[in-house]
Order: C-alpha cells, then sequence, then structure tokens
C-alpha cells in the first residue's frame, strides 16, 4: 500500500501526538485511516506500510472484529532487522486500533538467555558430576540427574531432603560445622566425605560448595555444590599405601634376610650339639640301664630332645630352600602321618593351653606327593594359630580344635577347626595377606607362606566362617592314586 500524507480534515478517532510507540487506525478493509506521529516519522523516513504492519494485516483486522477481542503480540520484522510486536483491539464494529512496539533489544536479550539457558541444562543432564542447591541448614532444594547415577535417587526425591541423612554417622556433626563456618566466614568449601547409597552402601564424594548470599544484608541464603564419587581413587590411595607399608616391611626382611643366612648357620650348630650330647647320653643311660618309671621318662625325654632338634634343623633348612627357591624334596607321604607327627610337635603347647586336639582320620586315606617337612610346618602353624585363637576367647577353661582329614574327588581335604572368637568379613578377605596380621607381635606371614607351600605342590588353602562359630581353615591337595592301581597302569 504506498503511503500517502494524512488529508487535512480532523480525524475521527484522537491519537495522542505524545505517544512515543506507533499506532494507526485500520478500517474493516484494513485500509489506513489515521495513525499517530510515531508512525508518520516511520513512513517519512522511507518504510512502506507493507513492511511496518503485518503482513496478514487484513486478516488480523477481520478477526478483531469477528471476534471482538485483541490479537496481541504479532511480530514484524523490518528490512532494518528491527522487530516490532503489534498489538491489534477493536474500537468498533468497523475500525480496529493498532499498536506497535520496538521489541529488537528484548527479543535479543530473550533469545540468548534461551541459548544460555539450553546450554546451562544441556551442560547439567549430561554431567557426570552431580550439582545441587541446599539451604543453609543443608537441605536439598534441587539436583542434577546424575543424582540417579551417583547415589540412586531422582531429583524429585532429593528435594526438601536433609543432607545428614545420608552422611556417614561417624562424620554428620563434624561436617555439618565444618559447613557452616566455612561457608559463612569464607563463603566456600571443599571437603571429602563418605554419603550413603540409596542400596545402603557408602561412598567417598568429593565436594566443592559455594555460598550464595542475600545481595543487601551479605546473609548466606543458599549454597551450591558439584560432587564426585571418588571412591576409585580412595581406594586406590589405600592400596598404594598398603603397598608401600608392604614395601618397606618386604625391605627390611630383606635386609634381614641377608642376615638370616648367617643367623641358620649358627644355629645349626648348637642344633647338631644338642643331637650329638642327646644321643651320647642315651648311649651312657642305655649302658647304666636305669630302672624303673624314671629311667623310662629320662630315655623319653633324651629322645624327645633329639627328634625336636633334628626336625628344627630340617625346617630351617627346608625353609631357607623354599624362600630361595631351590630343588623340593618332595616324595610319596601318607596325610595321616604327618598329621599325626605334627598333633605330637605341639601336644605340649596344646595341653598348657588345656585344648583338646579330636583327630578324625579316616583308614585308607591316599597319599599325597609334597615335601614332608615343608607341609608338617605348614600344620604347625595351622594348629597353633588355632591354639592361640581358643585361649585368647577361652584362656580359663578347656577347649577343643578339631582337625578333620577326607578324601573326595582325587583329593586328600584337611581341616582345622578351632573354637575361638571368628574373624570379621573384612579380615576374612585379608587373612593371607603378606604382612596382614591381627596379633601385636605378629609378623603376618604364617597364613601366606602357608598357603604359597600347599599351593606350590597342587593344592590351595582358604579360612570361612566355622559352623559352631570360630575359624575352620580348609586345605587340600592332590591324591596320589593307590600304588598297585599305578602298578597295573603301567
Amino acid at each position: 500500500m504506498p503511503y500517502k500524507n494524512k488529508t487535512n480534515t480532523a480525524p475521527r478517532w484522537l491519537l495522542p501526538d505524545a505517544d512515543p510507540q506507533p499506532a494507526v487506525v485500520l478500517d474493516a478493509n484494513g485500509r489506513l485511516c489515521d495513525w499517530n506521529p510515531a508512525l508518520h516519522a516511520l513512513l517519512a523516513a522511507g518504510n512502506a506500510p507493507d513492511d511496518l504492519l503485518p503482513q496478514n494485516w487484513t486478516e488480523l483486522v477481520k478477526a478483531a472484529l469477528e471476534q471482538q477481542r485483541a490479537i496481541d503480540e504479532v511480530r514484524v520484522q523490518t528490512p532494518d532487522q528491527r522487530q516490532w510486536l503489534w498489538t491489534l483491539f477493536p474500537l468498533d464494529a468497523d475500525h480496529v486500533l493498532g499498536r506497535a512496539r520496538d521489541a529488537t533489544d528484548s527479543l535479543q536479550t530473550y533469545q540468548q538467555a534461551q541459548v544460555a539457558r539450553r546450554l546451562y541444562r544441556l551442560i547439567i543432564e549430561n554431567t557426570t558430576d552431580l550439582i545441587s542447591r541446599h539451604t543453609p541448614g543443608g537441605d536439598f532444594l534441587d539436583a542434577s540427574p546424575a543424582a540417579w547415577a551417583l547415589l540412586g535417587y531422582w531429583p524429585e526425591q532429593l528435594r526438601g531432603t536433609a543432607i545428614q541423612a545420608l552422611l556417614h554417622p561417624q562424620e554428620q556433626d563434624e561436617l555439618m560445622q565444618r559447613y557452616a563456618k566455612a561457608l559463612e566466614q569464607d563463603g566456600y568449601l571443599t571437603v571429602s566425605y563418605r554419603i550413603r547409597h540409596r542400596d545402603g552402601h557408602y561412598l567417598w564424594f568429593e565436594t566443592a560448595s559455594r555460598a550464595i548470599r542475600e545481595t543487601y544484608t551479605g546473609n548466606v541464603v543458599e549454597y551450591i555444590s558439584v560432587s564426585r564419587d571418588i571412591t576409585e581413587r580412595v581406594r586406590s590411595e589405600e592400596r598404594s599405601r598398603r603397598l608401600q607399608d608392604e614395601l618397606t616391611h618386604a625391605t627390611r626382611l630383606a635386609a634381614l634376610g641377608e642376615l638370616a643366612s648367617g643367623i641358620a648357620h649358627e644355629i645349626n650348630q648348637p642344633l647338631a650339639a644338642i643331637v650329638n650330647y642327646a644321643s651320647a647320653s642315651q648311649r651312657y643311660l642305655t649302658a647304666l640301664q636305669p630302672q624303673g618309671e624314671a629311667g623310662q621318662r629320662l630315655t623319653q625325654g633324651l629322645e624327645r630332645i633329639a627328634g625336636h632338634a633334628q626336625h628344627a634343623a630340617e625346617v630351617i633348612k627346608r625353609m631357607r630352600a623354599f624362600l630361595r627357591k631351590g630343588p623340593r624334596k618332595a616324595q610319596r607321604v601318607s596325610p595321616a602321618q604327618l598329621v599325626e607327627d605334627a598333633v605330637q610337635l605341639c601336644a605340649w603347647e596344646a595341653a598348657q593351653q588345656q585344648v583338646d586336639i579330636i583327630q578324625q582320620i579316616p583308614p585308607q586315606l591316599p597319599d599325597v606327593h609334597v615335601d614332608p617337612v615343608l607341609l608338617q610346618q605348614v600344620l604347625l602353624n595351622l594348629l597353633r594359630n588355632a591354639i592361640e585363637a581358643n585361649r585368647d576367647l577361652h584362656p580359663d577353661r578347656a577347649s577343643q580344635i578339631h582337625l578333620r582329614l577326607d578324601a573326595e574327588q582325587r583329593l586328600v581335604h584337611l581341616r582345622v577347626i578351632d573354637q575361638g572368637a571368628g574373624v570379621s568379613p573384612e579380615q576374612l578377605d585379608s587373612l593371607f595377606t603378606p604382612f596382614y596380621t591381627s596379633k601385636p607381635d605378629g609378623l603376618g606371614l604364617g597364613l601366606s607362606m602357608s598357603q604359597s607351600i600347599i599351593e606350590s605342590f597342587g593344592g590351595g588353602l582358604q579360612a570361612s566362617p566355622a559352623e559352631q562359630g570360630g575359624l575352620c581353615l580348609h586345605g587340600w591337595l592332590p591324591a596320589l592314586p593307590d600304588l598297585q592301581e599305578q602298578t597295573a597302569e603301567n
């Protein structure tokens, strides 16, 4: 529609000259009947009405008149990239007033805000860290969707929940006091702590929090936190510390091992002398032919002295060979005989602690192929551990240890069951870890070395809670075929 100046005839409607917003009066056919100075200035600047008014203004005028209602927020973009929003509303049955406002800046700000909002939402919804808002007292105001992956809760479930309810009981009070003090004074805090998953287990979290303050008073009105799961990092650091401790301990033991060779050599000499003196005493005693119970006990004592000294010498020799990965002296032996010998060696210690060793050994057990001295040392370790466990729980009364042997699926099984206090699940997982011990004066090598010895012969050793309390140490070794069967096969 071409623009023409208004006629000198008085307008039918009075449009305020001071109105800064462009305004126009249109008839029922969409023709311009009147306009104010603000629109006149735009038209005089070279803008055509078709550029300023909505493209479909004729239809919009008819709709406003027919429905007798205002049509709001109709957007128009002029050739100079300005954004105008028109509002059309009926004046009477045949005329409509149109009024526009320049919304270029506000629409650009709105579009930028929409882009930023989509960006922030994209970041929040896809980050693996938990972003949350809290009241100064710690209640959740909101949380990002990562709450489900990290804690097992949807954000809607966390809203209104106190953070204290998820903290580890040992850390609740101290952690909340630190938060209150740090956020009030410094405005930020980074802390590591344990938090409970919905399933009940605890995770390690590292959280960085920053306080949001009221503009005029400066009071903390809420705080925003970014939290991440550092459980694996904490476990890795713990493993590194444990390995470092073990390495330090191993270094000390390596230094001690250099001295052990000389010490073992020095020990072997007095052991050999003990055996010689005991043997000579036996010969003198035999020549004297003592009579009575005292003579028999003296003879028996000398035999035991010689036997124990010889056994100690063999143990030192074989253990040194084992640790140095020397050749093994494995042979076919009867497990029942080894068990009986081990029981006899620790019988005196068991009697002193009022511990009765109950042996359950069936006849006709198959043989095993092992180094008898090393396996006997394993049996002694297991029996002495059981005796100490019984002594700690029953210091003033009698107790029992059950030692069972049986064969199943071409394996010989050995079980040593004590009546001690048992161990916790955490301790059960660490029993065979080198240098781990629950004894104040222990080295933590007995069970780990026993397991290594049995595994070197093709067997295994494990621990489990006993049915009646206490601990069951279960070892097994491959069974050898019967000599007659082996001969028949050959």
